[in-house]
């Protein structure tokens, strides 16, 4: 008799053991101190001894979708005006320690830097004088739009950055996620300092930021150094909604674009998507696992991804083969390629293993992002906290997944094929 309760002890406390290693996130979800300047600048501290490094990121929360029309680029320009010197990065690489970069894309522009903790009020230092004095001016704007350019004519030279302009333009239109957040050599060529001046006045302000530090600091010395050097950082008058005409219904034969690539073709079907604050917005990612898990069974080096956006975004399958070219008039499909094969993964009803699969996996995903960034994704896309992510995800049903799947079988969407032209002489 205690032999059996002996054992029914054991089986309940490797079950409960199972179970929580199953569904406790592994995302580290420890509060950090929060303060918010008298500006509108939110500071976030975590202090964690153990570190070895500092980490500060700053992020504005607006990005390309608010360039101006016919001056995409304007937006990943004031990103590059923040540091338009290596000189700094490699002050952060030699003499601190670190590394500093800047991101941006259609929702914010983001600072990151690290550095040796001792260094913390460096590193401060810096990113208050890039954001609080940005130095733009003609010259300036010269040097960074002629350096973006030799990056833009790199990229038009990828057929799949072609493919996924290609079909965000004709997905979107004139909505913002149709224009490229780079920017093309046209627009580039439209933007002057005065359009970045006009951009700086009305995103890189106080109240439109959030400062996250993490490292072995103190927050009261943080706190401290953040209001003396940031302090002074002026707030915008108004705040420009993130709010734009929808876009119209798009053309869904398929569109053939050409490339100067030899022998190299992409192909890309795009439909809209989720908000990342959807309440749908997980159950679509997981529909897009299982409908990239379903694709790779007839291309190997398929993909399907999900952007995630403030506003509505989108969908995107694709695939990349040799051999789709141009010979004339004529074009010469790869075999196999089958006109509506999205429709033919999204027919077969969703089983219980693939759902729980793709979920258990996004999960994973999920749990594995960095803290800081989480806290920050809270700020630009008003989610309700982290916690309430965490159960969104936790909370998405088969049902959930089955409704999305049945959407998207009726959702206009866009075909793109990005061929080459035969080579001459062949």
């Amino acid at each position: 008799m205690n032999t059996k309760n002996y054992l029914l002890r054991v089986t309940l406390s490797v079950l409960i053991l199972f179970t929580t290693a199953s569904f406790a996130p592994a995302q580290k979800t420890s509060a950090p101190r929060q303060e918010k300047l008298l500006n509108g600048m939110k500071l976030l501290v975590w202090n964690e001894p153990a570190a070895n490094k500092a980490t500060v990121k700053l992020r504005l929360h607006s990005g390309a979708a608010f360039d101006t029309l016919n001056k995409e680029g304007t937006m990943a320009l004031l990103a590059d005006a923040l540091f338009p010197n290596e000189t700094v990065k490699e002050f952060f690489r030699e003499d601190l320690g670190g590394s500093l970069s800047v991101e941006s894309n259609y929702d914010y522009i983001q600072i990151s830097a690290t550095g040796d903790s001792n260094q913390i009020l460096a590193i401060l230092e810096t990113l208050a004088t890039a954001v609080t004095k940005p130095q733009i001016d003609q010259e300036t704007t010269a040097k960074i739009r002629a350096a973006r350019l030799i990056r833009i004519k790199e990229l038009e030279k990828n057929p799949a950055y072609i493919a996924d302009q290609a079909a965000a333009k004709r997905l979107f239109g004139a909505f913002p996620y149709g224009k490229s957040a780079e920017g093309t050599a046209e627009s580039l060529a439209k933007i002057d300092f005065a359009d970045l001046l006009l951009a700086k006045q009305r995103f890189l302000t106080a109240d439109n930021a959030t400062l996250a530090v993490s490292g072995n600091v103190k927050a009261d010395y943080v706190f401290k150094a953040a209001r003396q050097l940031f302090g002074g950082w002026i707030k915008s008058d108004k705040r420009v909604p993130a709010t734009f005409a929808q876009p119209n219904t798009p053309d869904a034969t398929m569109l053939f674009v050409d490339s100067n690539i030899d022998k190299t073709g992409e192909f890309r079907f795009a439909i809209r998507g989720a908000a990342r604050n959807d309440r749908d917005f997980f159950a679509s990612q997981i529909m897009t696992r299982i409908l990239q898990s379903r694709f790779r069974t007839k291309q190997p080096n398929a993909f399907a991804r999900q952007e995630t956006r403030l506003l509505p975004g989108w969908v995107t399958l694709g695939y990349s083969e040799e051999g789709i070219m141009r010979e004339g008039d004529k074009i010469a499909l790869p075999v196999g390629m089958i006109k509506d094969f999205v429709g033919d993964l999204l027919k077969p009803s969703i089983e219980t293993a693939e759902f729980e699969r793709a979920k258990n996996e996004l999960q994973d995903e999920y749990n594995r992002q960095n803290s800081i960034d989480a806290w920050l994704d809270v700020e630009t896309y008003k989610l309700a906290s982290i916690k309430t992510e965490q159960q969104n995800l936790q909370n998405v049903s088969l049902a959930d997944v089955q409704k999305i799947a049945g959407r998207w079988r009726t959702e206009p969407s866009v075909k793109i094929l990005v061929l080459t032209k035969q080579p001459t002489g062949n």
